[in-house]
């Protein structure tokens, strides 16, 4: 409900902030809003200034009444988080980002577009051009067990990378891997138990080379810009299968020099990254929570050294290659002085050509928990973006036009 008494309020780290009409935007078309169960509403007064907690509904009494978050489309950043007072017994969130929502004429929320590629708004989907094409790709492909596991990710899941696939636009995925040498405490695809579920299961196969290619192949012929990645959300580490990953990428390149083939990596594993560019990969994007090694250490929980992330972009940098970040944007620790400040120097030394700016999905006060650090005020995302000078987005780019 719109209550006008009480002003916009996000949440910036542990910080509570007022929100100016001008850090918001119209809510945008595909965004959900999420009621957020054991957690009440927080405004501010507009006449005291003071930020003050919704307990019941304002206008009758009753209750309980709840705080509301909104989950961004894709291309879209969060600037700030949703604000709120947890209530005793709490349960932690699911894994989704929740950022800062409010009423104007309209529902807004506090984001920036990063990306103006429109590959996954929701009207570029045509549920019956998906429909046909799954039927083609299963006629064409008889047997391919990467083609199942992908026509799964679109029907059980609605994976916007494996619709696109389908409708032979964009990018295209190629989960390989179903091991990890990280343990992410916001992984999408395995969670233990007693935590909030992973949204979708791990591919449980390495497909063959053969199988990769023939997807691939298919992918970038029918495709216009066509970009094929390996790294996706329904699997591990794909540098765990490297091998096969190299062998896949020599078949492609013996067929043609068309399309961008992309690794999304935590680039744990220098060596590999250095074979797999020799064999023909184009692009690598580096998942990092953090240029700070407290901090990414704190989240990802590898079994390699920290060093190894800017090694790994060296390698493709030295041939001559695309590197990005897909840097997973937390407001009030990715802004935070002494991380903002890592990032810079990060891109700076690995001459990093591209952020992509990605909201961190997993529960607010978890991760600040988890983190175990004192941080001060943020100088706020917006200016950090703006303050780092290189190739802004949210997707992969295709590099060969």
């Amino acid at each position: 409900m719109d209550f006008p008494d009480l002003a916009m309020v996000g949440r910036s780290g542990d910080y509570l902030m007022p929100i100016p009409s001008s850090e918001t935007m119209p809510l945008p078309k595909g965004a959900q809003l999420y009621v957020l169960p054991g957690r009440q509403p927080l405004g501010m007064d507009p006449s005291t200034g003071e930020i003050g907690c919704l307990t019941e509904n304002p206008y009758d009494g009753t209750g309980p009444v709840f705080a509301v978050a909104a989950f961004l489309p894709a291309a879209h950043t969060q600037t700030y988080l949703a604000a709120w007072e947890k209530t005793r017994g709490a349960a932690e969130l699911p894994l989704f980002a929740y950022t800062a929502v409010g009423y104007d004429d309209g529902f807004v929320t506090t984001a920036v577009r990063t990306d103006p590629s429109n590959r996954q708004d929701p009207d570029r989907f045509d549920q019956e051009r998906i429909r046909l094409g799954i039927s083609q790709w299963r006629r064409d492909l008889r047997g391919n067990r990467l083609v199942e596991h992908l026509v799964h990710c679109a029907e059980c899941y609605g994976c916007p990378a494996a619709l696109n696939l389908f409708q032979e636009r964009e990018e295209g995925p190629l989960p390989t891997s179903p091991s990890c040498n990280a343990s992410c405490i916001g992984c999408i695809s395995k969670q233990p138990g007693g935590r909030p579920p992973s949204p979708q299961e791990r591919i449980a196969f390495v497909p063959s080379p053969e199988e990769i290619a023939e997807v691939a192949l298919r992918h970038i012929h029918a495709a216009r810009n066509p970009v094929v990645s390996f790294g996706q959300g329904c699997e591990g580490e794909p540098l765990m299968a490297s091998d096969t990953i190299r062998e896949a990428i020599r078949l492609i390149r013996r067929s043609t020099s068309e399309g961008t083939i992309n690794l999304n990596t935590n680039a744990s594993l220098p060596r590999k990254v250095a074979e797999l560019a020799d064999a023909g990969l184009d692009s690598m994007r580096i998942s990092m929570n953090s240029a700070r090694q407290q901090t990414y250490m704190a989240y990802f929980r590898p079994s390699y050294p920290f060093e190894a992330l800017a090694e790994s972009a060296r390698e493709m940098k030295a041939r001559g290659r695309f590197v990005s970040l897909n840097l997973f944007v937390f407001p009030g620790v990715t802004d935070a002085p002494r991380e903002a400040e890592a990032l810079k120097r990060f891109v700076h030394d690995t001459c990093v050509d591209m952020i992509q700016w990605r909201n961190l999905n997993l529960d607010p006060d978890a991760y600040l928990e988890m983190l175990g650090q004192t941080l001060p005020a943020g100088m706020g995302i917006s200016r950090l973006i703006e303050e780092i000078p290189v190739r802004r987005g949210y997707f992969n780019p295709y590099l060969k036009g």
